[in-house]
């Protein structure tokens, strides 16, 4: 709320090359009770005074020699990047008024000056200007609060991912450390192929839940050392739309992604995948990148059917293929990205080693 007493404290700058003129306003505006006052002859000195103390009224004649009124209002136009000029113009010439007030001033004081002009116009001026800013530092305020918020929700929706995430782990005491390499692949592969900072944030937060449904796995197939019955495998192949399930139904932009990865992880471009048999674009694109990240990290890790491969027979197996998996499994679009990139995928996985 502006009262008379913020009025009056407002800070004034006069702009005259008439000496006569400075003291004529200072001194209506100090019988006014103005107390805030400073004044200048040199406009080449006007920009810099404002930058320094951001003037609620700057008070400026428009005839004036070496920069004219126009022009000092061109240079404070690059100080107030908020669009709002608070200028009064002082003129004697009727026609410069209009062009004043394209070129950003808000108000004129004639001359000769009369009293209660000049008294009404900067009381006038002052107060939309203390309004103005009062405004936007309650929208600033209004943001700080909204980023908090924001805050506060991202930490619950990383609560629940890390809660989620901790129970997979519970089952399979090698998850922990493949979680975390998943984060940074699908991270970095989403960075390559040149996707946006929102799609880049959500995908690292959701794709450690890729395999959350294996919770609901019995332990005698999960940890079975051995090849799976074809009942065991039906029931295994369950885990991805069971993992939907779990995370399916929220409002979070990270659970959202991580049930579609969930589900769709297991799916190939060719449609030689899992649970739908889904090919190409069908296959959401977070799937389609978590889906080479996922085949590399297990291809390096050691499983009970298998030993761990370095690094470059992983890439040519993706790449070339070995008989089970296959180049036509990913898309080729991000198989590309991949290839080119593939020592990056290997700095991540001997930096969150096991």
């Amino acid at each position: 709320m502006i009262n008379s007493s913020d009025i009056l404290q407002g800070k004034i700058l006069i702009v005259d090359d008439q000496e006569a003129n400075v003291l004529l306003l200072k001194q209506i505006l100090h019988g006014a009770g103005y107390v805030a006052i400073t004044s200048t002859m040199d406009p080449a000195e006007v920009c810099e005074l404002h930058r320094k103390h951001r003037y609620d009224l700057i008070l400026l004649d428009l005839k004036m020699p070496g920069l004219d009124g126009f022009q000092v209002m061109e240079g404070l136009k690059e100080i107030e990047t908020v669009d709002y000029l608070p200028v009064i113009v002082i003129t004697a010439q009727p026609d410069q008024k209009l062009p004043a007030l394209k070129a950003g001033a808000k108000d004129f004081i004639s001359k000769p000056f009369e009293l209660s002009e000049v008294l009404l116009r900067a009381r006038n001026m002052l107060e939309v200007r203390l309004l103005h800013k009062e405004l936007h530092h309650s929208n600033d305020m209004l943001e700080q609060r909204v980023q908090e918020r924001t805050a506060d929700l991202q930490g619950s929706y990383m609560e629940t991912i890390f809660t989620l995430t901790r129970a997979a782990e519970h089952k399979d005491e090698d998850t922990g450390s493949h979680v975390q390499r998943i984060s940074y692949y699908s991270c970095e592969l989403a960075k390559m192929l040149g996707l946006d900072d929102a799609f880049i944030d959500k995908i690292f937060f959701a794709s450690p839940m890729h395999d959350i449904g294996k919770i609901g796995i019995p332990d005698h197939i999960l940890l079975k050392p051995g090849s799976f019955t074809p009942d065991e495998w039906e029931i295994m192949k369950g885990h991805a739309a069971m993992g939907a399930k779990i995370l399916g139904n929220s409002k979070s932009p990270y659970l959202m992604m991580g049930a579609e990865i969930a589900l769709n992880h297991h799916e190939c471009w060719d449609g030689s995948g899992y649970p739908h048999g889904k090919r190409g674009e069908a296959i959401p694109l977070a799937a389609r990148i978590m889906s080479i990240c996922d085949v590399y990290d297990a291809l390096r890790s050691k499983r009970p059917y298998k030993p761990a491969f370095e690094h470059l027979k992983a890439v040519d197996i993706i790449t070339h293929g070995d008989g089970r998996t296959w180049p036509a499994h990913f898309d080729p679009f991000v198989l590309t990205a991949f290839a080119q990139n593939h020592q990056t995928f290997r700095n991540i996985f001997e930096r969150y080693a096991a």
